[in-house]
């Protein structure tokens, strides 16, 4: 028996002492979990504070685009074809009544006399509410508006150029919005240029993909007709579309119906026409900006959920708009950052800092100007956020939803659009980019895939790829699993920092602390807690549909039901849980109920970057430093040192500034101003996340709401 002892004893410490080398570190790691947590975490912002520094210059992936390689092929005589569209157009908006018809007979008209294939595609609004199921199924899945009436329609006019050269299996899309009830100049300017290169590619011989001019009936919006032409494209119907519920509009039958002298037969019908798979999709805009001084072409990409399009098509529109057209290329930024002092003073540290590392070593790409730096800065938030945010900022984002890689094009003339002489170079300006953009699309054997698809810009012609920005989330989410496994070594006096003996944790120790099942009454907590979040997730639904007040009425229902429902789930799933006290150490359980909080938002921040990693990294650093400090404020009142009142002043400030309302009103108050800031303003925003189905409402719900309660109840715990 004896010996029996003797070989088990030296069996341990021969397995102790064959420890790989891994687990060692990861001992270690843990049991230092405070002083990498800090580091991480700090490096973690570090990280993001530079990335406008480690930004690269955008490039085109794709051999074969060959952007600018041929000229350009248009002519002054489509210029002064679609300058006479333009003048038919602003002629018929001046009428009070019958414009619509006309104008759309009017652009029928002009395809068919170009030779193409033309159709018109009736489409009917459809509901855009929160409904919880849709956040689960494709593009297309809302459901038609019940008290539908005929002034809720609209009529899509398209006209498509069969390839001579092709084979009907790829198309380019061009959209131009177009409002033929209070349709402007901008509008009509924009018609002007899709028919110019509507017309030259009508004749030329070098076209391979179909071209498909989608002229959306936006007086219901732009997005609306974009996503309904769509959802018919790839969706097969049967019947013909113009026949669709037209009984229920016979006196307004001339809604929708052309004369029949107005426009030849030949090419034009109501059935609907398609073309091959899209290779790609420009939606075209044209807006007049009095503080202008130059040609300014913007683009848009953010599509739903933070899905962007290939980043060589961007680069094909910012090389042709700069080195062929003379645009003045630019995209989105947060203009309230241009003017922030510290974010200048920041530049002007890492500029000096760039200074000195090329004085040391001229081979080191490390500066960037102070102003560049800002600049960069502000654009970052600002593709940073609209990722996030998940809702897109055009008609492009349609498109994202099944696939095609789009943008939005808006074109902003320096002088005003009453400029007839002007009028012309500004036609022949952008038809020539969109004719440079079409044919080096047109080149491509396959669709986009060799350039990035995750990416974050700073100007149009610096990007961020995946590969750099996921480096400050990483440093960001790294310390939680670490933090965890050393609070629930703590609590079952496994954490070698803490142990009375002193000794560094064992095979033996970690078996038992396997089999330790203390954790259970934790998580059942923590699950109690989430199944809340799911249920506030849901509310918005029903008070919607129960309650017609203001958004503020709203706001302040879904509160207090909240509250409530979270009061009732603790009382009827939590209760057992007062009984714990008697059995473990106050210590080790919150401790424990935080080990597993930490846990629960390791697993939730993983799991959203996976469907928005813009999300996932505002998220992380909101939530993780809440989690991370979160410590119960009974004890640090009671040690009365300099260290735990900075906790508790930070855990104060961190638990204000993550709660998702105060979140929402902070930023709003730094970008727009304080002044008018009222509570509806949240339900607002929140019921737009839910109408375009973002990922970023469940986020919110699901993820960082509920964590971001437990985090409070540690603070408030009794210990």
């Amino acid at each position: 028996m004896a010996e029996t002892e003797t070989e088990t004893e030296t069996k341990s410490v021969n397995s102790r002492m064959r420890q790989r080398p891994i687990v060692r570190l990861g001992f270690l790691l843990i049991s230092q979990s405070v002083i990498v947590s800090v580091i991480c975490c700090t490096a973690g912002v570090l990280a993001l504070l530079l990335l406008p520094v480690l930004a690269k210059n955008t490039y085109i992936s794709e051999n074969a685009l060959m952007p600018g390689s041929a000229s350009s092929m248009l002519s002054h005589q489509e210029i002064l074809e679609a300058n006479k569209l333009v003048r038919d157009i602003a002629s018929l908006s001046s009428k009070p009544s019958g414009a619509a018809v006309e104008s759309r007979g009017l652009i029928a008209q002009y395809m068919s006399d170009l030779g193409a294939e033309v159709n018109y595609h009736k489409f009917h609004l459809r509901s855009n509410q929160f409904h919880p199921l849709h956040f689960f199924s494709g593009p297309g899945s809302e459901a038609i508006q019940d008290n539908f009436s005929c002034s809720l329609y609209g009529v899509n006019t398209v006209g498509i150029v069969r390839a001579p050269h092709g084979d009907g299996k790829e198309a380019i899309v061009l959209v131009t919005p177009y409002d033929s009830v209070r349709g402007g100049v901008g509008e009509a300017l924009s018609l002007g240029i899709a028919y110019s290169v509507f017309s030259l590619l009508t004749r030329v011989t070098w076209l391979a993909k179909d071209i498909i001019w989608l002229v959306a009936d936006s007086q219901y919006g732009e997005y609306a007709p974009v996503t309904a032409w769509l959802r018919d494209y790839h969706t097969p119907v049967f019947g013909d579309l113009g026949s669709l519920n037209t009984e229920m509009c016979d006196e307004n039958e001339n809604i929708f119906k052309l004369k029949e002298n107005s426009i030849p037969e030949r090419n034009i019908s109501y059935t609907f026409r398609r073309a091959g798979t899209m290779a790609a999709a420009l939606v075209l805009k044209v807006a007049y900006r009095n503080e202008h001084f130059e040609d300014t072409l913007s683009i848009y990409a953010e599509a739903s959920n933070g899905q962007m399009p290939n980043l060589d098509l961007i680069n094909i529109v910012n090389y042709l708009g700069v080195h062929r057209q003379g645009l003045h290329v630019k995209v989105e930024k947060l203009w309230s950052l241009l003017e922030s002092k510290w974010l200048r003073i920041l530049g002007e540290i890492l500029e000096s800092l760039g200074k000195l590392a090329k004085s040391l070593n001229p081979d080191w790409k490390f500066g960037i100007s102070a102003p560049d730096y800002v600049e960069g800065t502000a654009t970052l938030a600002s593709s940073l956020y609209y990722q996030a945010l998940g809702v897109p900022t055009g008609p492009h984002g349609a498109f994202r939803d099944y696939q095609v890689d789009a943008i939005t094009l808006e074109i902003s003339p320096k002088y005003s659009f009453n400029n007839k002489d002007r009028r012309n170079d500004f036609l022949l300006q952008g038809g020539r980019l969109i004719e440079g953009v079409i044919r080096s699309v047109n080149n491509l054997l396959e669709k986009f895939h060799q350039s990035f698809f995750l990416y974050l810009l700073t100007s149009p012609g610096k990007f961020v790829s995946v590969g750099v920005y996921m480096i400050a989330f990483a440093l960001l989410v790294a310390p939680l699993p670490l933090v965890a496994a050393s609070l629930y070594a703590e609590s079952n006096d496994l954490n070698p920092a803490l142990r009375k003996d002193k000794k560094p944790i064992n095979s033996d120790d970690l078996g038992g602390l396997l089999k330790s099942w203390k954790w259970l009454n934790s998580a059942k907590r923590v699950f109690v807690v989430h199944l809340w979040g799911a249920i506030v997730s849901l509310l918005p639904y029903f008070i919607s549909h129960i309650c017609d007040c203001t958004p503020t009425t709203n706001f302040l229902i879904w509160i207090s039901l909240s509250v409530l429902i979270l009061l009732i789930l603790h009382q009827i799933l939590g209760s057992s849980y007062s009984h714990v006290c008697e059995i473990q150490s106050q210590e080790g359980e919150w401790a424990l109920l935080k080990s597993v909080t930490i846990s629960s938002v390791f697993i939730g921040l993983s799991l959203m970057s996976v469907i928005n990693f813009a999300t996932a990294e505002i998220g992380a650093l909101l939530i993780v430093p809440t989690s991370l400090l979160a410590y119960p404020l009974k004890l640090d009142i009671k040690t009365r040192s300099l260290r735990s009142f900075s906790r508790m002043i930070c855990n104060l400030i961190l638990g204000v500034i993550s709660f998702p309302p105060a979140t929402f009103f902070l930023l709003k108050g730094v970008l727009d101003g304080f002044e008018g800031i009222n509570a509806g303003d949240f339900w607002n925003w929140v019921e737009s996340l839910w109408a375009w189905n973002s990922a970023t409402y469940l986020y919110i719900g699901m993820v960082h709401l509920p964590c971001w309660v437990l985090c409070v109840h540690i603070l408030l715990h009794s210990c």
